[in-house]
């Protein structure tokens, strides 16, 4: 009965953030990004224009993804919209449980027979992190990405060829393509050629079935940019471009800024995740998991800051942060370090900032608000930093460790 109790109570905090975004959403504007994929859906089977197409006002969204993502996008033109909704809803959802059973796996073990519980609480605070409630109220696939990323990257054993998910990812949206420098530069040639065999298999696919479309895209509507996307001075921009056109007039001296910038983030991103990845490789079990992680974790996010345009909701990659820091659960400044960014991005801070900027507020107010709209870019570099340098300092077995702070976090009677 207890456990019963318990589950319905996790359930309903999983819930409860989802219920909230929709209840504060007009009807029109729910999920607007899936009724981007039914409308790319939708002209194929009319035989529109797919990069002509724009939903209904006020939105006005264009469809920005490779061709293979509307061919995959047709099934759900099938479904009534109400139908449609709980469907890709519940489709996320269960991308979140896999993403968390990933990532949080050596925590839940420790839990014995209560692991499916602690897996429940996962699940339900990490549905409360801001990037994620995004997720859901949109109707995005970042969570469906990063599942397989994860699976693909973290998997102890694959029943696929090793890379095969990542090429996927890659042939639904393109971000996901930073994995095969992380694949080249860790030494994973075999995953490296699986992905991009994959990813090239999805696409000439795209060309046979659509292509005017596919040509479309790929020497035109992809050149584009910015101009499909969206400003990138917006404040749900947190990637390195977007902070700095929102100090910056567009001009060479911002491009020049965010190139220099850009270059630094990708140089010592890389670096850290390789060398992350080759420490991991020194070690077992829990450790060899957290640097492992922690690699991928950083290539992640390097998808977002290195992007023209990355998203408040693209930052769904903080799962893999905070996972990585907490580990098992044994090393107390790690818990604490990965409790102190959940907290964070609980809120939505740069959205409160800006609602600090304007004519009508003080210079004060005006400075504090442009220094924190940028929080959770800044935070997800600072994640970088923490992931690549700190956690693998504390974790490599070759440097001497003396320090009070690694003492075990007991979980009540549940610790070994």
């Amino acid at each position: 009965m207890l456990i019963l109790l318990a589950g319905v109570v996790v359930a309903v905090a999983a819930v409860t953030p989802v219920v909230v975004r929709w209840l504060g959403n007009p009807p029109d504007q729910r999920l607007v990004d899936l009724e981007v994929y039914r409308d790319g859906g939708r002209a194929i089977l009319r035989g529109a224009p797919l990069y002509d197409v724009l939903t209904q006002p006020p939105q006005l969204l264009p469809f920005t993804y490779p061709p293979f993502a509307a061919v995959l996008a047709v099934p759900f033109t099938l479904l009534s919209w109400p139908v449609a909704q709980a469907v890709w809803t519940a489709l996320i959802y269960a991308a979140l449980v896999v993403t968390v059973c990933y990532a949080f796996r050596d925590l839940i073990r420790r839990f014995g027979r209560w692991a499916p519980l602690a897996a429940g609480v996962l699940v339900a605070a990490m549905t409360w992190l801001e990037p994620v409630r995004d997720q859901f109220r949109f109707g995005q696939v970042g969570l469906f990405l990063l599942a397989m990323c994860l699976a693909d990257c973290c998997a102890r054993t694959a029943r696929w060829p090793r890379g095969m998910l990542v090429g996927l990812a890659v042939a639904i949206k393109l971000v996901p393509g930073v994995f095969l420098i992380w694949f080249l530069i860790t030494g994973r040639r075999e995953a490296l050629g699986n992905a991009v065999l994959t990813a090239a298999a999805a696409t000439l696919a795209g060309f046979a079935l659509l292509p005017s479309d596919s040509a479309d895209y790929w020497f035109g509507a992809l050149l584009q940019g910015g101009d499909r996307t969206g400003a990138v001075d917006g404040t749900t921009n947190q990637a390195v471009h977007g902070i700095v056109a929102r100090i910056f007039d567009e001009g060479p001296v911002r491009t020049l800024v965010w190139v220099v910038l850009a270059a630094a983030v990708a140089y010592y991103g890389f670096r850290w995740a390789r060398r992350s990845s080759q420490v991991a490789a020194l070690l077992t079990g829990p450790d060899a998991t957290s640097l492992l992680l922690g690699s991928v974790a950083i290539v992640g996010l390097l998808s977002v800051a290195l992007s023209p345009v990355g998203w408040i909701h693209h930052l769904v990659w903080m799962i893999a942060v905070i996972a990585a820091l907490a580990g098992d659960g044994r090393d107390t400044r790690r818990c604490l370090f990965a409790l102190a960014l959940w907290l964070l991005f609980l809120f939505p801070i740069p959205w409160w900032a800006r609602a600090m900027i304007g004519p009508e507020h003080s210079p004060v107010s005006v400075f504090t608000g442009e220094v924190l709209r940028d929080t959770f870019g800044a935070a997800a570099l600072a994640s970088v930093v923490l992931l690549g340098h700190w956690l693998v300092k504390r974790l490599d077995p070759r440097v001497d460790h003396e320090d009070p702070s690694r003492r075990e976090v007991r979980v009540g009677t549940l610790s070994p």
